[in-house]
């Protein structure tokens, strides 16, 4: 569920207290209420406004601000509760990529964040209309608004005259600024959920009298957790319940609640929601589930409208298991343990599962919140929530939608680098999207999109609830490994095999030891020991022996990470002893992570409790350990490396670029593939290099063409073209190695037969060089934006599949990733003595790619096949370029969903 529901040009978002906000264009209905934002202010501020104390000023301010839009004009109110709390506007002069912007914000509403997150929606608003600069002046002493543009993130110049001073701010986004709004939006949202998952007071709204309603599930848990605020239950037919005090409406209630839980039926939520957002209630969640549409709407409006923060609908509920308050608002069969871990899911069936699975563990949970629908509250606000709860330490995710996915990204990548992030990658398969699609009325999305903002925001994805679990039970309980060289020990050889082909599976190495280490194991295991890797300590090693190997190799600078696969014998039972102990009775946290494999274990992971008070992970099966390991490594790797940055580059002409879309969609306002020659002047743009080549419409044309591109064999290329033409090899559109003007005409000639009445002309190109056919292309998701794909080109590029992909704006990390992740990686870098492609040539055309898809919100598709890479540079020789008539979004923009 989005904002769309309240209409496209109606944003709201959160103050600095968590307040929510209504932001919208100033219409001409508001000019009383404009005006009156002036009247009311004081003389003071009316003086640091506008110079000097005049009332008339408020009447004219307001005749500008409410003047119908027109272009480089824009004016933006807050309001809260229908009423006018702030207005920033700006004017712009006969230079249009400068304008002026004044800010107001009402008496006693000063320093709560209204001017601030008003000028940032006005920064987003002028970069779409081509503004680059705002100026503003002020009085000197007007601290409160030269501190506004200071902080904002933005680049600020100051010019003192006299007693005011001049402000310019140059509006270019760079993630200084991403990370200035960062910070605040992280502020408000934190601030927000604290009614949510701290709330003093909470009541219950559905509660039955008689056990078998989820209402009086969640008014138990609530009761028997131990809550320590005061609880409610809202039922008119029952004074209490449960030994919970009831009243017949939200209310009647004796103070109003913080949280309230709606257990009611579909068609009785809006008015339940309206009911409490007028009593003041700051936070809701609905359990129920079948809404339509109109409810749905009527839901979100209502929390909106009254700035509640919404969990739902259709969930679980929510839990803070922190002992000052013990909130378990679930109706879950058993409370959750307490622990440090964050949980949030949009299945109620998976939260369920990661609940009792964590408190099996004993890692327990920090906060959970089951986000159902999640019309409102999502992961992303859950990230930011642990980040600052000061006790969880391990962030479990199941998402089957997102919201925004970009905003997203960039708060997970600030959060893995405190904590890990485990996530279930839920809806892989075209039958798992649809139920995707059923179970929380989202959008499919694709797999390769998905899993590109996993890996680009070092999010641990798994492929189901129990590799969660086995992932979580290591990154919890032990270090992480420094690279992927995995010892194996093991009291019996065949377990020893085993775990090794689990490794070896899991793409982890099992590396044979240095003869250093080969003694220094003979010495302490007994006689017949096989001190390879695996190392097979025979059935008579003993639990000193045994402790003495794992701890000689988890200090070896050869190993990264040891697996001790153990299975029960005769001769262990006869002596008495328990070879766990070897892992057990040591400190838990070795130098290198150490996980156990017990093939005789019931269940698939266990936390064996150590001396030390830590705990060492247990497995029944090698795979789960190694799936475990080889998660933690790549999280090892992907910490170790500094934040990527998106490189500048020379020669790119972005108003240029946006003059060749508007004017193409100004001729073609439902879009369309572009032409050769439009999409060359594209590609121009960004310093995309492309085989030489030329147009033509006739036979004639064409051989004066290949004329002028013959290279020294003497050799060219003929493609045809028509509007909507796609694969040009399927519909053999092309002719190669034509030689002499006879053979160009007899190509042109065949072209104008089999496509009369469709060929509108031809491109005439040299014969390429020999080299490696590679494909790049770029993909606008509707949820996730721009996505760049790359990978083996030519006529197989579909059939083998052979493709990585990233999202834009690529990094120099991410433009890294992409080459050297598809299979034919080795290919570019010198494999079968064919010497390395141009690999710097090879990035900037991917970055030049990812640059132009984040620049134009119209580009809906973009194919470079194939981009013929040779060690003497990169060059495209067929593009196609798809143009839509989108308008720019800004997906950093502080604003709820």
């Amino acid at each position: 569920m989005t904002h769309d529901l309240l209409g496209p040009r109606t944003a709201h978002a959160l103050l600095a207290d968590g307040t929510t906000v209504c932001i919208r264009p100033v219409e001409p209905g508001d000019h009383e209420q404009v005006q009156g934002l002036y009247e009311e202010m004081s003389p003071e501020n009316l003086r640091l406004r506008f110079f000097a104390v005049s009332r008339r000023s408020a009447a004219t301010a307001a005749d500008r601000a409410c003047a119908p839009p027109h272009p480089g004009h824009r004016a933006l109110l807050a309001e809260t509760h229908g009423q006018v709390i702030g207005l920033a506007e700006y004017v712009g002069g006969d230079d249009t990529t400068t304008a002026d912007i004044s800010i107001t914000v009402a008496d006693g509403l000063h320093h709560r964040g209204v001017g601030t997150l008003l000028v940032e929606h006005l920064v987003s608003a002028a970069r779409a209309e081509g503004i680059t600069s705002f100026t503003a002046d002020a009085l000197s002493e007007n601290h409160e608004v030269l501190k506004l543009f200071a902080d904002l993130g933005l680049r600020t110049t100051r010019r003192f005259a006299g007693p005011e001073v001049r402000c310019t701010v140059e509006l270019g986004e760079d993630d200084t600024y991403l990370s200035a709004v960062e910070a605040r939006g992280r502020a408000a949202d934190v601030a927000s959920l604290v009614p949510l998952l701290r709330p003093a007071t909470v009541a219950v709204v559905g509660a039955g009298r008689k056990p078998g309603s989820v209402g009086r599930a969640v008014l138990d848990h609530l009761h028997t957790g131990g809550f320590s605020g005061r609880l409610f239950a809202v039922n008119p037919g029952a004074s209490a319940i449960l030994g919970v005090r009831s009243y017949p409406s939200v209310s009647a209630l004796p103070e109003t609640p913080d949280l309230v839980v709606v257990a009611v039926p579909g068609a009785a939520i809006p008015a339940t929601a309206e009911e409490c957002g007028k009593a003041g209630v700051r936070a809701l969640v609905v359990v129920s589930a079948g809404l339509d549409g109109d409810e749905a709407a009527a839901l979100l409006s209502a929390c909106r409208t009254h700035g509640m923060r919404l969990v739902g609908p259709n969930c679980l509920g929510i839990s803070n298991t922190d002992p000052e308050l013990s909130l378990d608002a679930t109706f879950a069969a058993d409370h959750p343990r307490p622990g440090t871990a964050g949980v949030a899911v949009q299945s109620g069936g998976v939260g369920i599962a990661l609940l009792d699975g964590l408190s099996r563990l004993g890692i327990g949970v920090s906060s959970f919140v089951s986000l159902g629908d999640k019309y409102d509250v999502s992961g992303n606000d859950m990230l930011q929530w642990w980040e600052s709860d000061g006790r969880t330490d391990l962030a479990l995710l199941h998402l089957e939608s997102f919201g925004n996915p970009r905003a997203f990204s960039r708060t997970a990548r600030r959060v893995t680098r405190r904590m890990p992030v485990l996530t279930v990658d839920a809806g892989r398969t075209e039958a798992g999207r649809r139920a995707a699609a059923s179970h929380t009325a989202a959008a499919a999305t694709r797999t390769m999109t998905r899993q590109a903002l996993f890996t680009q925001a070092g999010i641990t994805a798994t492929r189901s609830v129990g590799e969660l679990l086995e992932t979580a039970a290591l990154m919890h309980a032990q270090p992480l490994p420094a690279g992927t060289r995995v010892a194996i020990v093991t009291n019996a050889g065949g377990a020893g095999v085993l775990a090794a082909d689990a490794c070896a599976e899991a793409g982890l190495a099992v590396p044979p030891f240095p003869p250093e280490l080969v003694d220094d194991l003979l010495a302490v295991l007994p006689e017949g020991a096989a001190v390879g890797n695996p190392v097979d300590a025979t059935a008579a090693v003993t639990e000193e022996q045994l402790k003495n190997c794992v701890d000689r190799i988890a200090r070896h600078h050869g190993t990264d990470a040891v697996l001790l696969a153990l299975v029960p014998t005769a001769v262990a039972a006869a002596t008495g002893a328990n070879l766990v102990d070897a892992l057990t009775d040591g400190p838990a946290r070795r130098a290198r992570p150490v996980a156990a494999i017990r093939l005789e274990q019931d269940l698939p992971v266990t936390l064996l409790p150590a001396a030390d008070g830590g705990a060492v992970p247990s497995y029944a099966e090698p795979q789960a350990a190694a799936r475990a390991l080889a998660h933690a490594a790549r999280r090892a790797a992907w910490l170790s490396r500094p934040t990527g940055t998106v490189p500048d580059l020379a020669e790119v002409d972005t108003a240029r670029a946006h003059q060749v879309a508007e004017t193409f969609l100004a001729g073609n306002p439902d879009g369309g593939w572009l032409d050769p020659r439009t999409c060359a002047s594209l590609l121009s743009c960004y310093g995309i290099p492309q085989l030489p080549w030329a147009w033509a419409e006739t036979e004639d044309d064409a051989v004066m063409a290949a004329d002028r591109l013959r290279g020294p064999d003497g050799r060219v290329v003929m493609k045809a073209h028509w509007p909507g033409l796609v694969h040009k090899s399927e519909q053999r559109a092309v002719h190669l190695d034509l030689q002499g003007d006879a053979q160009v005409r007899a190509a042109f000639r065949d072209f104008d037969t089999r496509f009369a009445g469709l060929l509108t002309g031809v491109v005439v190109q040299p014969l390429a060089a020999r080299g490696t056919e590679l494909f790049a292309g770029v993909v606008q998701d509707e949820v996730f934006g721009p996505l760049v794909l790359f990978g083996l080109g030519g006529t197989a590029t579909e059939v083998l599949g052979d493709h990585a992909a990233r999202l834009a704006p690529l990094t120099d990390h991410d433009v890294h990733d992409l080459i050297t992740a598809p299979r034919c990686a080795p290919l570019l870098f010198g494999a079968r003595g064919g010497g390395p492609v141009d690999l710097e040539g090879l990035e900037q055309l991917l970055l030049r790619l990812s640059r132009m898809a984040a620049d134009l919100p119209q580009l809906a598709e973009a194919d470079f096949n194939p981009v013929l890479a040779t060690p003497g540079g990169v060059s495209v020789l067929d593009a196609r370029v798809r143009l839509l008539p989108r308008r720019p979004q800004d997906p950093y923009l502080r604003r709820l969903r």
